[in-house]
C-alpha cells in the first residue's frame, strides 16, 4: 500500500536545490527582466529567506531572481529548525519569510521584533478528520495531531476551535508526533482523528483517499476571506535597511503575480530546482492558490480575525489593537500597490 509522504520530509533542503539547479538561471528560463527601480539602491544587498517544507511558499523561492534584480547579490535561504517559523526571524536566523497570519499573531504576542508588511494569498490549509470527525466541533475530546505547539497547524486549529465557542486548552487531545514520525503518518495510520495540512499533504491525501476535508481555507467562510501566508521581516532589517525591504518586498509582490499568472512555468522551476519532484502536485497547488490576492485583500484585517480568537481563549495576552499597532507597518505595500497595479 502506497504511503503518504512524511511531513518531515520535504523536497526543499537548499542542498537539493543546489544539486538540482540548471546552468540556465531562473530569470532566463522564466523571461524575467534584470530591471532594478530608480528608486534608492538597497542599503545592504544581502537578505536571509527561510527554506520550509510547503510549495504555498512558491513566492519565496521563486523571489530569488528577482530579488537579485532588486539589487541583492547575496541571497540565501536558512533551513527551518522546527516551530514557528516567525519565530525563526525573532531569533535572528532569516530577516524575512512568509508566515501564516495566524501564527503570526501568536508570535507577535511575545516577539516585538517582528513586523507584517503585506499579505500575500489565502487559502493553503486544510483540516483533514477521519469518520468520527464531520465538522470542527467534533474535535471535542478527539485526538488532533500538530507538529508543534504555536506551530502554524496548532494555532489555526486553536483559532477554529475558539471561531466555534471551543475551548482549544481544554476541549482536544493535542499529539505531537515522536522525531521518527510526523502528522501526516499520525493520521494515515489513524492514530489521530484528524490534523492539519499544507500543500502538498492535503493533494496527497485526497489522491489516496486518506481521511476526508472537514475545512478548505480556500473555499470554506469565513477562512477564505483572509490570508494565510503574510510576509514577516525581522524590524531591525526593517528599520535600518528601508530602501532593502522595500526592495524585497517588490521582489516578493512579483514574485507572487507570476504564480498566479502562469503556474506551469512556475511549477516547472520548482521541479527543475528540487522544491517539488511532482510537476502535476506543484501545478495543481500553484493553480489554486490565489496569489494575486495581495492587490486588493486587507492584510490588517486577517491579523484582527486571528487575534480575537486567541486572545478570547487566553492564548495571546495581547490585544488586536497592540498586535496591529507594534507589528505592522503597511507604508511599503501602499505604495507598491500603486507602482505594481498594471
Amino acid at each position: 500500500m502506497n504511503t503518504v509522504s512524511d511531513g518531515s520530509q520535504g523536497g526543499f533542503s537548499r542542498r537539493r536545490f543546489l544539486a538540482n539547479a540548471s546552468a540556465l538561471s531562473a530569470a532566463s528560463f522564466l523571461g524575467l527582466p534584470r530591471m532594478v527601480s530608480a528608486e534608492g539602491p538597497p542599503e545592504t544587498t544581502k537578505i536571509r529567506l527561510v527554506s520550509f517544507p510547503a510549495i504555498c511558499l512558491a513566492p519565496q523561492y521563486v523571489a530569488e531572481e528577482f530579488l537579485r534584480a532588486e539589487g541583492f547579490t547575496d541571497i540565501s535561504y536558512t533551513p527551518w529548525q522546527g516551530g514557528n517559523l516567525a519565530g525563526h526571524l525573532a531569533d535572528g536566523h532569516a530577516d524575512m519569510t512568509m508566515d501564516p497570519a495566524h501564527e503570526l499573531v501568536y508570535a507577535m504576542d511575545t516577539r516585538p521584533s517582528l513586523v507584517a508588511v503585506a499579505g500575500i494569498h489565502s487559502g493553503c490549509y486544510e483540516l483533514f478528520g477521519h469518520d468520527r470527525v464531520r465538522a470542527i466541533r467534533d474535535l471535542k475530546e478527539k485526538k488532533v495531531a500538530i507538529y508543534a505547539y504555536g506551530g502554524a497547524d496548532h494555532v489555526l486549529i486553536a483559532s477554529m476551535l475558539a471561531y466555534v465557542g471551543m475551548d482549544p486548552r481544554k476541549d482536544v487531545d493535542w499529539i505531537i508526533p515522536e522525531a521518527d514520525s510526523s502528522t501526516v503518518r499520525l493520521f494515515v495510520e489513524r492514530k489521530v482523528d484528524a490534523m492539519m495540512g499544507f500543500p502538498p499533504y492535503p493533494q496527497e491525501l485526497r489522491a489516496q483517499k486518506v481521511g476526508h476535508v472537514i475545512v478548505n481555507t480556500a473555499q470554506d467562510p469565513p477562512w477564505s476571506h483572509y490570508f494565510c501566508c503574510m510576509l514577516v521581516v525581522r524590524r531591525e532589517f526593517t528599520v535600518r535597511y528601508p530602501n532593502a525591504t522595500k526592495r524585497a518586498l517588490r521582489a516578493y509582490l512579483k514574485a507572487a503575480d507570476l504564480c498566479s499568472n502562469e503556474p506551469t512555468q512556475v511549477a516547472d522551476l520548482l521541479v527543475k530546482r528540487g522544491y517539488e519532484p511532482r510537476h502535476a502536485i506543484a501545478l495543481e497547488v500553484l493553480s489554486s492558490l490565489p496569489y494575486n490576492r495581495w492587490h486588493e485583500g486587507n492584510p490588517e484585517d486577517s491579523l484582527r480575525f486571528h487575534a480575537l480568537r486567541l486572545h478570547e481563549v487566553g492564548m495571546i495576552k495581547s490585544n488586536p489593537q497592540k498586535i496591529i499597532a507594534q507589528g505592522t507597518d503597511w507604508r511599503f505595500l501602499n505604495d507598491l500597490r500603486k507602482e505594481l497595479k498594471a
